[in-house]
């Protein structure tokens, strides 16, 4: 299981020069105008993890197979966009298929980059596409409510259920606030995924910076950070330029380079983390001789379930699951070390799985 997710933001703010950095190709066209993309470009990139490699390595798999991410890049949104205009109504339904978006803002300056709206400004960039995207699922929800009156005249109770949290939404919305600000209880987030409200989707704030300010941001992304804690959303900070050149090299090139740049890792990788964070997702192991492979799953995920990731009949036949922390297994040198030190753990249906599990499923077909 991995996840999808969309690089929205203003024309020219660097969103498809991010994503070719990220997706490690020249596919989406980044061009000084707007609306250069103009279908959405769909990337799947290997989430970076040096645990797996480790493993491997341990097990002496002869393949690494890591779990995968995929980046949408969605054509620029202007204002007016929830009317239809520029490419509005597209932008829109683009960002109803994703999981979770990546809202790129420009903070760096540079004569030769024109922006849509004369001016170099990240929150203000920022509470523009909010307001569109708001607005959009305003009128989703008017609509809605209006097709469900009849059922909820006669009774109806999943109608009743919906037109609850519509009129949750609707007031929210109504005072300026994005569906996610709303709390939803557990009972009803099925039915409140199933409405598709833009606003209701994780923000991850991705502020683009010169290459100077790559390691240390500047004042802009100050005030991004500023914007994103008083929303509770988080931020990372890129320089698409950097990440571009960064993808072009080899790894051994791609270590030098960071170093001289003052960075610890790629921005590629901050970005993947700050999106499972955003998602609260995890990652579980199976090693062997064949291969090492990684597994994404949401975090509280009984293993049953995580074992359904890697087949529909793992979950339907599971009966166990031998299981062993990364710590364990790496400390004892494999699964043999694990097994004789105790360390190897035989868990039911009722287990949680946690980040780093290495497992084993048995099951019966």
């Amino acid at each position: 299981m991995g996840f999808r997710m969309g690089i929205v933001g203003l024309p020219n703010v660097g969103k498809s020069t991010l994503f070719n950095a990220l997706t490690r190709t020249a596919a989406a066209q980044a061009a000084n105008f707007p609306f250069c993309t103009i279908e959405p470009n769909v990337g799947e990139v290997a989430v970076p993890d040096p645990r797996l490699e480790r493993l491997a390595a341990i097990a002496g798999s002869r393949q690494i197979i890591p779990t995968r991410m995929s980046f949408v890049d969605i054509a620029g949104l202007v204002r007016g966009a929830s009317r239809g205009e520029g490419l509005g109504n597209q932008f829109l339904a683009n960002i109803r298929e994703v999981d979770a978006i990546a809202h790129v803002l420009r903070c760096f300056e540079d004569d030769d980059i024109t922006h849509v709206e004369g001016r170099i400004d990240p929150v203000a960039d920022a509470a523009t596409v909010e307001t569109e995207l708001m607005l959009a699922d305003l009128e989703s929800v008017e609509r809605r409510l209006a097709n469900l009156a009849r059922k909820v005249k006669g009774g109806d109770r999943e109608a009743l259920d919906q037109e609850r949290l519509l009129r949750a939404a609707q007031a929210a919305l109504a005072e300026g606030r994005p569906a996610r600000s709303i709390s939803v209880a557990e009972d009803d987030r099925k039915a409140w995924r199933m409405l598709q409200l833009l606003t209701a989707k994780p923000v991850l704030y991705v502020c683009n910076v010169e290459e100077s300010a790559a390691a240390t941001g500047n004042a802009q992304t100050a005030r991004v950070a500023a914007m994103a804690q008083a929303e509770g959303n988080s931020h990372v900070i890129i320089s698409a330029r950097i990440e571009e050149e960064i993808s072009q090299l080899s790894p051994d090139e791609q270590a030098m380079f960071l170093e001289e740049m003052g960075l610890h890792e790629a921005g590629l990788d901050r970005l993947i983390r700050a999106g499972y964070d955003l998602l609260h997702l995890e990652t579980y192991f199976t090693v062997g001789p064949k291969e090492a492979r990684a597994w994404t799953i949401a975090r509280g995920t009984p293993a049953p379930q995580a074992a359904g990731v890697i087949h529909g009949d793992f979950e339907k036949g599971f009966i166990r699951a031998e299981t062993i922390a990364y710590d364990d297994y790496v400390a004892l040198n494999g699964e043999t070390g694990a097994r004789e030190a105790g360390k190897l753990r035989l868990e039911g249906k009722s287990y949680v799985v946690q980040d780093g599990d290495v497992m084993h499923f048995l099951f019966n077909t």
